[in-house]
């Protein structure tokens, strides 16, 4: 067991696994699951750029696919930003539904399909999701159910964390695994780690201590 700064709970520790150095070659390439995959990026946009957490995340599902087994699993992606992670999880056979605001979204297809049109893979599905809002509309329940929900670096310094809690938690059903990868910079984010396992039997699965990056994975709590 872990205990993290005041006001976080203390929850379970798993570090079986030690990150290696990071699997790209400059910013715009990266190397997973055995491809190179090019990434376009822009200044514009915070969700047009690749974030740390991502690059973890990548990292532990290329290194852990028998732990983390995507092969035909249903995946959505929150703030998929350039899609890389929808583009490894792609990769590794999954399902996949990349999500993020609608001016985002231009560049989120162009790397998609840029990235998985000369593979033998399915490319992820592109859709808007605005945290919080016309969830049932959009993602009713009861046609919508994901093997996973995946996330990185979504918790910064931004005014939408109880949104993004809400879409986590009606995204997550029973049975969905939660994969949640975060760069830690400010005392709100610990805090929403609070609010996080208040709702989710969360574990952290690996640290990356040169990018300040931790990796949870959760499942719901029934009630």
């Amino acid at each position: 067991m872990i205990a993290l700064p005041t006001g976080v709970p203390v929850f379970k520790l798993l570090q079986k696994w030690v990150p290696k150095a990071a699997h790209y070659f400059d910013k715009e390439h990266y190397h997973y699951a055995g491809h190179q995959i090019t990434i376009q990026e822009s200044i514009e946009n915070y969700g047009a750029v690749v974030w740390p957490g991502a690059l973890a995340l990548c990292q532990y599902l290329e290194s852990n696919q028998q732990e983390i087994n995507l092969k035909d699993k249903r995946v959505l992606e929150i703030g998929a930003g350039t899609g890389l992670v929808s583009i490894v999880a792609s990769i590794l056979g999954a399902y996949v539904i990349a999500t993020d605001l609608p001016e985002v979204l231009d560049n989120l297809e162009f790397n998609l399909s840029k990235n998985t049109r000369n593979l033998n893979v399915r490319k992820p599905e592109v859709r808007k999701l605005v945290w919080g809002k016309n969830l049932n509309e959009d993602f009713p329940k009861s046609t919508h159910c994901y093997d996973f929900i995946v996330a990185t670096d979504v918790v910064y310094h931004h005014t939408a964390l109880d949104a993004l809690l809400a879409t986590m938690t009606y995204l997550c059903q029973p049975g969905t695994v939660l994969l949640w990868a975060n760069k830690f910079r400010f005392s709100t984010d610990y805090k929403f780690l609070d609010r996080v396992c208040s709702i989710f039997n969360i574990t952290q699965l690996a640290d990356f201590p040169e990018s300040n990056v931790k990796l949870f994975i959760g499942t719901i709590r029934e009630n």
